[in-house]
């Protein structure tokens, strides 16, 4: 999809969560891997952090982070699958003023082309929490890298055409 490169890039305030019992920031390849990706695209890092796979715990950070003016975006990794800790699509929607139910059904289309019919325990899902995006991926780096490659690095810069969320922001 082109860029318009007539147009100014507006970088956006990104804050990225990862869902986890077994990892920290220092093994978090998968969060480490979305700073990288969201900074080397001129976007803004606000918050990093990461909890357990705790709903209230996911509720509070997802709620602060929400009401945060300089988060515009929120980046989940973990917690996307079927098993019993597996809440953040549940804690997403919850919150949810609206869903974006399109981001999940293409990110399990470009899995497929990686995992094959393993996507399918993907519960990867997009929402509007108030006026902030919230995406939720799953934990492995190479979801996320999908993720970033196929549907973000296109959808949060205001140059992408033929639109973007990043240039719907205001309006929501």
């Amino acid at each position: 999809m082109p860029l318009n490169l007539d147009l100014d890039f507006v970088p956006l305030g990104i804050a990225v969560l990862t869902l986890s019992d077994t990892r920290t920031l220092e093994t978090d390849r998968s969060g480490t891997y979305l700073v990288h990706a969201l900074t080397e695209a001129g976007h803004s890092l606000v918050h990093r952090a990461l909890i357990a796979d705790d709903e209230a715990a996911l509720r509070h950070t997802l709620t602060a982070w929400a009401a945060d003016d300089a988060v515009q975006i929120i980046l989940t990794t973990g917690g996307t699958g079927i098993t019993r800790r597996d809440i953040t699509p549940d804690v997403v929607n919850a919150l949810a003023t609206k869903h974006i139910p399109g981001f999940g059904e293409l990110f399990r289309m470009l899995s497929y082309q990686t995992i094959g019919t393993s996507t399918v325990q993907s519960r990867a899902t997009a929402a509007l929490i108030d006026q902030t995006l919230v995406f939720a991926l799953p934990g492995s780096t190479g979801a996320c890298r999908d993720a970033w490659t196929g549907i973000l690095v296109h959808q949060l810069d205001s140059r992408h055409r033929p639109c973007n969320f990043a240039e719907l922001l205001p309006r929501c």
